[in-house]
């Protein structure tokens, strides 16, 4: 049995120690295969571990094969993001995802992304959204108004988005849920399990989380955030004639950036002033994101899938061997065997976040090789 995780591990907490656990405990001799987003996250923010730590604890903890998600899905809404994930564990040959939800229902899950294939759902988000709601509201309303079931938790929207696209595109994956034990929205630590936003809030406010993370990842925490970025992009929203050519930009959010950011001076006020009714917070984070990176419409059209492999076991390595020939995706290892330049990206970002850091990032995306846990 082959069964992916898709994983953010910003950073990797008890809650993901417990999903792992449970996954082994229901399929003993099951090999898990993460597909993780590296260095930037769904929400527009930077991982506060990088990519190679978090495949290290990752593979410590009981994953055998961790492959990173291109930013080019892994910056983007749950719609985008939950496809390029499906697609890259399909070609990785994943006979069954399983995903933490708040309602821990598959049942209804599954009821509510055939809802969302039908047209009926797409003329009722159309006329929500016509009438002023966000994005998320409309789609969540809609599917109220069609099978009664209110879905607006941050994982429960992904795996609808895991099941709808196994669903539309006829994968041979079946899927599981595995309820979570915490409050995503819970920004206190309560038992054991904190959420990963709780735990980032918390860091961010100087107090103690190391009750709330495996002890090898206490070393490993970058404390580095979006705002420390805000001068380079503040230069670069006044000095760009043109954002719209950003994703997920128009001509509307482009004039709001250029009246709203010389009268805010951070990165918090930015966002605040620019998320409204119809524009959620998190959607402001991955726009101000995409203009950081220089993330244009253009590259997202011709954005492709690949597996680049972070790290692996002996079973995740077998696993590797056993597909490689018959694989529909390239395999990347390292930059040596980049022969399409797929990871032209990843040098953008870690040039980027060098400015900043300054911890010898590209060297390392460059050099790096697959992490092999030691057995």
């Amino acid at each position: 049995m082959k069964i992916g995780i898709v994983v953010e591990y910003n950073p990797f907490h008890y809650g993901h120690v417990y999903h792992i656990e449970k996954i082994k405990e229901r399929y003993p001799d099951a090999t898990i295969i993460a597909i993780m987003s590296g260095d930037i996250t769904e929400r527009g923010d930077i991982s506060i571990v990088d990519k190679w730590n978090k495949t290290k604890v990752a593979l410590k903890y009981g994953v055998d094969l961790v492959v990173e998600l291109p930013f080019t899905y892994a910056s983007q809404s749950s719609d985008t993001f939950t496809y390029g994930a499906i697609k890259i564990l399909n070609s990785l040959r994943v006979d069954k995802i399983i995903f933490g939800s708040e309602r821990g229902n598959i049942e209804e899950l599954e009821k509510c992304a055939k809802a969302q294939l039908s047209s009926d759902y797409e003329e009722q988000v159309k006329k929500y959204i016509k009438d002023g709601m966000s994005y998320p509201t409309a789609l969540s309303k809609a599917l109220h108004d069609i099978c009664g079931i209110e879905i607006n938790s941050p994982n429960d929207i992904l795996g609808l988005g895991y099941i709808k696209e196994i669903i539309k595109n006829n994968y041979p994956i079946s899927y599981e849920t595995i309820k979570r034990t915490n409050d995503y929205h819970n920004k206190e630590f309560t038992g054991t399990i904190s959420s990963a936003t709780s735990i980032r809030l918390n860091l961010k406010n100087s107090n103690d989380i190391s009750n709330y993370i495996p002890f090898e990842e206490h070393d490993l925490i970058r404390n580095i955030y979006m705002d420390d970025f805000y001068t380079i992009l503040k230069y670069r929203i006044i000095t760009d004639s043109d954002l719209t050519k950003y994703v997920d930009i128009d001509l509307d959010i482009h004039n709001r950036l250029k009246k709203v950011i010389n009268i805010s001076n951070s990165y918090d006020e930015l966002v605040n002033n620019m998320k409204n009714k119809s524009i959620t917070e998190s959607r402001v984070k991955r726009i101000l994101c995409h203009i950081l990176f220089s993330f244009t419409k253009k590259e997202n059209d011709c954005k492709k899938e690949y597996a680049r492999i972070l790290g692996f076991s002996i079973r995740g390595k077998e696993h590797l061997n056993s597909i490689k020939k018959d694989i529909d995706i390239p395999i990347i290892s390292n930059y040596s065997n980049d022969s399409n330049n797929l990871l032209d990206m990843n040098t953008r970002i870690v040039s980027v976040l060098d400015l900043v850091i300054n911890d010898d990032l590209l060297n390392r995306e460059i050099k790096m090789l697959p992490i092999k846990k030691e057995e």
